[in-house]
C-alpha cells in the first residue's frame, strides 16, 4: 500500500513539473495556429506612406491591447493598407498588430519570425517570389513620375540624363534599373526609362517626395504610385504628374517563406479573405474612401 502511495505521488510531481515546464500546452501547428493562439496578427507596413499607410497622430494606444509593446495598435495607425489589414484580423478573429521594419528588409525576406505577414503595397514579381508567398492582389497601382511645379519639366523625355528619385528596393527603382521587364508580365509594362537617369535611392518613396518639397536639389523628380502623387497634391505640395503610368504594380499580401512554421494554411485563409472582400466590395469601398477611385480592379481586364 505504502508502495502504491510513493508511486501516486511520484506521478503527480512529474505531471506537475510537466505542466511548469509548458508540457501542458500544445504548440502550435502551423503560423495561423500560431496567430489564433495568441489572439493578433502582426503586420508589416509603412508608417510614412500616405495614403496607405501613415501613422495617426491623435490615436491612443488601447489599455487592454494585445499587441506587443514595440509594436502599434489600430488605433495608431490609418490608410487604405492599414484598413485592409484590419479586415484581415477581423475575418481571422484576431487582433491586428503592426510592425515597421524597413523596406528592403520586408522584400528581402527571412524575417527571422519578427512579424507575420507584410501588408503593404507590395508588387508582385519572380525575385520576390523567391523569398515571399503572395496571396491574390488586392488592388493595382500605376506609376508616374513627379517634378517640381516650377521645375520647368512637361514630359517623361526631358528627364533623360537627369537624377530620379525612388524607394530603395522598389519596383520604381527595379524599371528604371530595366530589370522590371524581366520579372513581371510584359503587359504591366507601358514605357521604358529615358536614357541616362542617375538613381538617387531614399528609404521610401514618399521620401523623396518630401525631400524635392522641402528644397532637395540633388533629384529633379521621382517615381512612386499615383495614389501617392495624388496624395501629396492634396496635402499642398508643389508638385505635379507627369504624363502618362510606364507600368502597374499587382499588389499582394506576403509571408516569409523561411518562418519556422507552416505557412500554407495562413496564406491560404489570407487569399479566400483577399477573395472574398474583392467580391463582397469591401475592397473596393476602401479604396474609393482612400483614393477617391476604385483600384482594385485589374486593369488588364478594362
Amino acid at each position: 500500500m505504502k508502495k502504491i502511495i510513493s508511486i501516486s505521488v511520484l506521478l503527480i510531481m512529474i505531471a506537475s513539473l510537466l505542466s511548469a515546464c509548458g508540457g501542458g500546452s500544445t504548440a502550435p501547428a502551423d503560423l495561423l495556429a500560431d496567430i489564433k493562439q495568441r489572439g493578433y496578427i502582426l503586420v508589416s507596413t509603412d508608417p510614412n506612406y500616405a495614403p496607405q499607410s501613415f501613422l495617426n497622430t491623435e490615436g491612443k494606444r488601447p489599455a487592454d491591447t494585445k499587441c506587443p509593446s514595440d509594436t502599434l495598435t489600430t488605433a495608431e495607425m490609418q490608410g487604405f493598407d492599414v484598413d485592409v489589414a484590419i479586415e484581415i484580423g477581423t475575418r481571422l478573429g484576431v487582433e491586428t498588430c503592426f510592425a515597421t521594419p524597413a523596406w528592403d528588409m520586408i522584400t528581402a525576406g527571412n524575417w527571422a519570425d519578427k512579424w507575420d505577414i507584410s501588408v503593404g503595397s507590395m508588387g508582385i514579381n519572380l525575385d520576390r517570389q523567391k523569398v515571399l508567398d503572395f496571396t491574390s492582389p488586392y488592388y493595382y497601382t500605376p506609376a508616374y513620375f513627379a517634378t517640381l511645379n516650377d521645375s520647368g519639366i512637361t514630359s517623361i523625355d526631358q528627364l533623360a540624363n537627369q537624377a530620379v528619385c525612388v524607394g530603395v528596393s522598389t519596383t520604381y527603382e527595379s524599371w528604371l534599373n530595366g530589370v522590371l521587364p524581366t520579372l513581371v508580365p510584359a503587359s504591366t509594362i507601358y514605357a521604358v526609362p529615358p536614357a541616362g537617369i542617375t538613381i538617387i535611392p531614399l528609404d521610401t518613396d514618399q521620401e523623396c517626395a518630401q525631400s524635392l518639397a522641402s528644397g532637395r536639389k540633388d533629384f529633379v523628380a521621382y517615381l512612386t504610385s499615383e495614389t501617392v502623387i495624388d496624395a501629396n497634391i492634396a496635402a499642398g505640395m508643389p508638385v505635379v504628374k507627369l504624363g502618362k503610368a510606364v507600368f502597374s504594380d499587382a499588389c499582394a499580401p506576403a509571408i516569409d517563406k523561411s518562418h519556422s512554421l507552416p505557412i500554407a494554411t495562413l496564406l491560404k485563409a489570407v487569399d479566400d479573405i483577399v477573395i472574398a472582400m474583392h467580391s463582397d466590395g469591401t475592397l473596393s469601398k476602401m479604396s474609393i474612401q482612400w483614393f477617391g477611385t476604385d483600384t482594385t480592379i485589374d486593369p488588364a481586364t478594362k
